[in-house]
């Protein structure tokens, strides 16, 4: 056994959970973000964990670089920046914070929901122009209207309770929850799910081997002037269909903040009137990013210390 477990930190972490795991006696930390992949590739050996958030690929070259690792530690909830394949098949613990960012997303996912029914972004844009035009923005309430979740997981439940404050109707999809989890969420099928809601929100991972969740066939059941938001995971929908959604007046207005590339070369979907585009910022709060540095630290040392 080596008298200390060397740790790569190689994305950047809340400042009290690198000091967290810098002053454990069991542990060998060294804070190296910003490396790129092929720096990584030489620095990865004679490391035991590498600790990352979403910015890091640990890749099958890397895990095969990697050969004293024995865990890989995501800051965060998506695994999409790891090869699990790899890492299983090295023996390597994978791990992850999935309940630190429930509420810094949740509250983006309704507040981009806000937004697009108030027309804010676009009335900012006039503002900053030094117009005054009160007659091209008026929007619409979200009292009374259908909430669709597509995911009805942690995120989806947080989502489902702030709009129940607000007094929208929710409606739920999920391909693995059948029974409600709330009192006040009817889960129905997909189609139905798409028929009936005034705005969809999405809470769920990307499965390859499934593509994108809202494609063009989707977004034809849809409502006339349903509005999308999507802060769950780029690819679950396709972006070619929903920009042509977008121009034919089938979704009012989106909300995105995950994208089929990151960074996303699609500045037609950026730059169109009616969309509200973020760079991934789901889980960046102060709080959700304290929660999973000191919940991911807290991972390591329980793998390293008993």
């Amino acid at each position: 056994m080596p008298a200390k477990f060397k740790v790569l930190i190689a994305d950047s972490l809340d400042a009290k959970a690198v000091e967290m795991m810098k002053n454990h006696p069991a542990l060998d930390v060294a804070y190296k973000n910003k490396l790129t992949p092929e720096e990584l590739l030489k620095e990865i050996p004679g490391y035991h964990a590498i600790v990352v958030r979403s910015a890091t690929k640990v890749t099958r070259a890397v895990i095969e670089a990697g050969k004293d690792l024995r865990l890989i530690a995501r800051a965060g909830v998506g695994l999409d920046n790891v090869d699990q394949e790899a890492a299983k098949a090295h023996n390597i613990k994978v791990v992850n914070t999935p309940a630190c960012t429930t509420i810094s997303v949740a509250e983006l996912a309704f507040g981009l929901m806000l937004a697009l029914a108030r027309k804010v972004g676009r009335a900012n844009i006039s503002m900053k122009n030094g117009e005054w035009d009160k007659k091209s923005f008026q929007g619409c309430e979200l009292y009374e209207k259908t909430l669709g979740l597509i995911g009805i997981g942690r995120i989806g439940q947080a989502v489902a309770s702030r709009a129940q404050a607000f007094g929208m109707k929710v409606i739920a999809y999920d391909a693995v929850i059948k029974q409600s989890p709330l009192p006040y969420v009817r889960m129905v099928s997909l189609d139905d799910l798409l028929g009936q809601s005034d705005f969809i929100s999405l809470h769920i991972p990307y499965d390859k081997n499934v593509g994108a969740t809202l494609k063009e066939a989707e977004f034809k059941k849809m409502k006339k002037g349903v509005f999308l938001v999507n802060c769950a995971r780029g690819g679950t929908v396709d972006e070619k269909a929903l920009l042509a959604a977008l121009n034919d007046g089938t979704v009012a207005g989106a909300g995105i903040d995950v994208w089929e590339q990151e960074p996303t070369k699609n500045l037609e979907l950026v730059k169109h009137q009616n969309v509200i585009a973020l760079p991934h910022l789901g889980a960046s709060t102060d709080e959700g990013q304290a929660r999973a540095g000191k919940e991911v630290a807290e991972l390591v040392i329980a793998q390293f210390a008993a």
